[in-house]
């Protein structure tokens, strides 16, 4: 079992739930997050005053897969998030000990369905 954690532009969320979905993947986890990578933010001037914005909006998206779904399911992410430019985010792929269904108390592999 793995847990995949990727961080991508918010626009690009439709995307990649399309190709989540095309890749028989349909649990997921969003959350809204802030941070910067080799972007660096930007500066933007309001009322004559430069305010430089380091953290950038992100979404962080969590995936819990079963070991033969980690390969389709970074590729789907990756298909959907990707546009070539400096700042499309990255994929973290993280061994899970154990999962648990609270309505069912199953455990493992079958929690994760």
């Amino acid at each position: 079992m793995k847990l995949i954690i990727a961080m991508i532009q918010p626009h690009k969320l439709p995307d990649v739930k399309k190709a989540l979905y095309d890749a028989q993947v349909f649990k997921l986890t969003v959350t809204n997050a802030l941070g910067c990578g080799q972007q660096k933010g930007f500066s933007e001037t309001y009322r004559g005053v430069i305010h430089e914005v380091n953290l950038l909006k992100k979404l962080r998206l969590e995936v819990a897969v079963n070991d033969d779904f980690v390969d389709a399911t970074v590729g789907a992410i990756i298909k959907g998030a990707r546009s070539g430019k400096i700042g499309d985010g990255k994929i973290f792929v993280l061994d899970m000990v154990n999962c648990v269904r609270i309505r069912t108390g199953e455990k493992g592999k079958e929690a994760i369905g």
